[in-house]
């Protein structure tokens, strides 16, 4: 069935998460989540930012701003971007809320 979910595992920053992951959609969760991992790396290793939570809120505005600068160049963006987007985050925050339980 194309609308099965199922977990993913992917590594950002050295630690594990578990994601639910639509069928279908696991390559481009990894690739996302590479991406993340690449940006989120690259700020640690600045030394201008330190705190995971941190870290994490700056990638996601750097993600966030070239996002909303490539819409301005193109405004026939695809329509289901923001839905996907908004899916990628609640998974994620999902994942980090889990991490955070378990780091408890």
């Amino acid at each position: 069935m194309s609308g099965d979910v199922g977990p993913v595992s992917v590594r950002i920053l050295d630690k594990e998460y578990q994601v639910a992951c639509p069928e279908g959609q696991r390559d481009s969760l990894l690739r996302s989540a590479e991406l993340l991992n690449v940006r989120m790396r690259e700020i640690r290793d600045s030394g201008r930012i330190v705190g995971l939570d941190r870290i994490a809120v700056m990638a996601a505005l750097n993600i966030s701003h070239e996002l909303i600068e490539s819409q301005g160049k193109d405004d026939r963006v695809d329509e289901g971007l923001g839905d996907r987007v908004r899916t990628l985050r609640e998974q994620v925050e999902s994942a980090l809320e889990a991490g955070q339980q378990l780091e408890l």
